[in-house]
Formats: C-alpha cells, sequence, structure tokens
C-alpha cells in the first residue's frame, strides 16, 4: 500500500528494536548519534528537551519472546492483547505466559519487573465485561491475577454495527456502564491502594 517492502519477522523484529533504541536515546539527550543495521542518525539534536526526566514514559507492545525482551529492556509500560478464536480461560494463559517472560527478561537486563506497567488492550476475546457488575469484576480479576495492571477498554455502542471479526465489548445498558465507572473502577482502585 505504501510502496514500502514487507519485511520479514526477524528484519520487522530488527527494525522495531532499532526504532525503540533511537527513541529512548533521543528522549534522554540532547544530541544523538545512532547507527545500526538498518537506521542511522548523526548528531540528530532534541529541542525542546522532554520535562520529564530521564525520559517521557514509554509503553511498548509486544506478544512474543523477542519483542517481550525489547519491552523488558526500554518499556516503562507493557501492552498486550489477545483474541481471535481463543477462550477466555485461553487468553488469560497466555497473557500470564507473556507476563512471566516479561518478568523473567526484566530480571536477566537487570530492571525489577515490578517497575514495568503491565496493560491489556481489552476486546479481542468474547469476554462480556460490562453484562454486569460480576461480570466486570470477573473479568478484571482474572487478568490481575494473570499480572495486568492496567486496563484498556473500547467498546461498542448499541447503535453501531460490530464488525464480526472483533469481541469489542458492547454496551447495551447506559446505566451499567455508570455504574461501573462510579461503583466499579473506584472500588478496584481503592482495593489497590489497600
Amino acid at each position: 500500500m505504501t510502496g514500502v517492502e514487507v519485511w520479514d519477522t526477524g528484519e520487522r523484529v530488527g527494525r522495531f528494536r532499532e526504532t525503540i533504541e533511537i527513541v529512548d536515546q533521543m528522549l534522554r539527550n540532547e544530541v544523538t548519534t545512532y547507527q545500526g543495521r538498518y537506521y542511522q542518525i548523526d548528531q540528530a539534536e532534541m529541542h525542546p528537551a522532554p520535562i520529564q526526566q530521564p525520559r517521557p514514559s514509554l509503553t511498548i507492545a509486544a506478544h512474543g519472546p523477542k519483542t517481550l525482551k525489547i519491552a523488558a529492556t526500554y518499556g516503562d509500560s507493557w501492552s498486550t492483547l489477545v483474541g481471535g478464536d481463543l477462550s477466555p480461560q485461553e487468553a488469560v494463559e497466555i497473557t500470564r505466559q507473556r507476563n512471566d517472560m516479561l518478568n523473567e527478561y526484566a530480571i536477566e537486563v537487570g530492571r525489577d519487573p515490578k517497575t514495568i506497567t503491565r496493560s491489556i488492550a481489552v476486546g479481542w476475546t468474547p469476554d462480556t465485561p460490562f453484562a454486569s457488575l460480576d461480570s466486570f469484576y470477573e473479568f478484571v480479576g482474572r487478568y490481575r491475577e494473570a499480572g495486568i495492571n492496567e486496563f484498556v477498554f473500547g467498546y461498542w455502542t448499541r447503535d453501531e454495527e460490530i464488525p464480526e471479526a472483533h469481541h469489542l465489548p458492547h454496551i447495551i445498558d447506559d446505566g451499567m456502564l455508570e455504574r461501573i465507572a462510579t461503583e466499579a473502577i473506584p472500588s478496584i482502585k481503592k482495593e489497590l491502594a489497600d
């Protein structure tokens, strides 16, 4: 579509790593030089410098071993999603396995795994977290047990046509959405703070 050749998996991962390394260095330094296999920059200046030090937080989406290593090395937050034809139980188990790998890779690179936020994009499995408060608590609880501590919810409204390939939660009850926002989420936050 864009005229760029389709890279094989190894090259995509290599380019991804180099891009993250460049972003990391440029956000930390006023001037950056980088010589990678795929990308090179010479004396690139970062003006104005970011206010956050040593740099703004990076969220890195990763699903496989190679990209999870990148997330463990550079990510302040790891983002994942699971879906397709997986059952809710299979999706949680895959998330748990990825979370465990991220922990191992963080330790390998000398990082405390607890310093990495664990985020999931919700809506790619046949779960129904908005069906009731119990459904919401049960959904969040299963993923929290798998290591997730941040949830990104997308949803379809009742007036929108849902694409067949997506399982995004469907809001059919505005009152339930309000209860989740005003009761369930504050309750979970309080529980985490205690």
